[in-house]
């Protein structure tokens, strides 16, 4: 399955949640949910991995956590926030980059039609549209 065809199905998957549960909930809420429902459609979710960051080839301590690693391919933030500021999409960004992923997804469940809180952002390193 191809990226854009992976991020159609984990989309897919969202705005059902959303249909099902509302705005409004913890973000941990949407994050199990959408996890179970990635499963049931057969795909591999991962919640809270924890990913390492690696400076000059060593690895650091520290690294950060993402809401949910889909297929080994995409990364999936979840918010549930009355508006997404910059900083959540930088963060994502910088998430990419750093695993080297294609893509990332930003979901913010707490809006009153899903579409509006769907954000797809891209790794420039692979020069995708």
């Amino acid at each position: 399955m191809d990226i854009n065809d992976l991020t159609g199905e984990i989309i897919s998957a969202a705005i059902k949640v959303h249909k099902v549960m509302g705005p409004g909930l913890f973000e941990s809420v949407y994050e199990e949910v959408l996890a179970y429902e990635l499963t049931k459609r057969g795909f591999k979710a991962e919640r809270q991995v924890d990913v390492p960051v690696y400076y000059e080839d060593i690895k650091m301590d520290v690294g950060f956590r993402v809401d949910l690693f889909v297929n080994n391919k995409v990364i999936v933030e979840i918010k549930s926030v009355e508006k997404i500021i910059p900083l959540n999409k930088k963060q994502i960004l910088n998430y990419i980059r750093l695993t080297g992923l294609e893509v990332g997804l930003l979901i913010n469940f707490n809006e009153e039609l899903l579409k509006d809180g769907l954000t797809r952002l891209i790794n420039n390193r692979f020069g995708l549209q």
